[in-house]
């Protein structure tokens, strides 16, 4: 890194004796900026999806939060490529209605799973409907989450508990009752979890969901790490980026917590 912003800074002072294309690499939330990179004219940019037809044809993902958003998207794609869909959220009506738009446009079926993350009753009886239906997942993507707005110290201990236990809580609960499953199956499963780059670096005005979303990563970490015998993957998509940190695989739940206890004490309420 330290090589490349060097020779950034001498293509800027002497253009004429350093020909490598200007790129700044940001911490954080700053985006990734390259000017101009010379491939870009023979190798345009594909907006399509990278996986050939039938990837994941005979194959079951369950998607938490498949019914709006970044969810349906992901959704719509796994479908398209052949995969059987199960989506789960709160609103069962909205679960329908999407499953319904996808199976039409896709042409395989998906399923709707009412299940309130936050409830480790309601997850054990969506996971006995996604079992029911379809059998045991080889794709889970736990990505229901929640978030708002607010300065730090307005937060309320309610607020706090809401975020967590949806993003964190939710996403231990999910990945725990099929985890288990799997592992008494002997079968294998991809597990992904969608966070974001201040789970790392912190940002103002978020904090609940900056420390539930670190234990997230903490919690992948472990799955990658302490589970390879039992065939089990995971990963962590932040914004553009996925990669994994070392963690502790018989403290799991206290390496989650005190990652989130981390980004609490490095978030501070400034704008960016």
């Amino acid at each position: 890194m330290a090589l490349l912003r060097g020779l950034t800074l001498l293509n800027r002072v002497s253009p004429n004796k350093c020909f490598i294309p200007a790129r700044l690499f940001g911490n954080g939330t700053s985006s990734l900026y390259q000017s101009n990179p010379p491939q870009a004219r023979f190798f345009p940019p594909s907006e399509g999806v990278m996986l050939l037809p039938g990837t994941y044809k005979n194959k079951v993902a369950f998607i938490t939060g498949g019914g709006t958003g970044l969810g349906k998207a992901m959704t719509t794609t796994l479908s398209s490529l052949g995969a059987e869909c199960v989506i789960a959220s709160r609103s069962l009506e909205v679960l329908k209605k999407t499953a319904d738009e996808i199976s039409q446009q896709t042409g395989n079926k998906v399923h709707a799973v009412q299940c309130n993350v936050r409830d480790p009753a309601s997850v054990e009886a969506a996971v006995n409907q996604l079992v029911n239906d379809v059998g045991l997942p080889d794709v889970v993507i736990n990505n229901a989450a929640g978030n708002f707005i607010s300065p730090s110290e307005k937060l309320s201990p309610n607020a706090w508990r809401t975020i967590t236990d949806i993003v964190l809580n939710g996403t231990a609960y999910v990945t725990l009752d099929i985890g288990k499953r799997l592992i008494k199956a002997e079968k294998g499963a991809a597990f992904l979890a969608i966070t974001t780059i201040y789970a790392e670096s912190g940002s103002g005005f978020v904090v609940p969901s900056a420390a539930a979303k670190a234990g997230v990563e903490k919690l992948c970490t472990y799955v990658l790490c302490y589970t390879t015998d039992t065939f089990l993957g995971a990963a962590f998509l932040a914004i553009t980026t996925i990669y994994a940190e070392s963690g502790s695989g018989f403290v799991v739940p206290s390496a989650a917590a005190k990652a989130g206890v981390e980004k609490l004490c490095t978030t501070e309420d400034q704008p960016f």
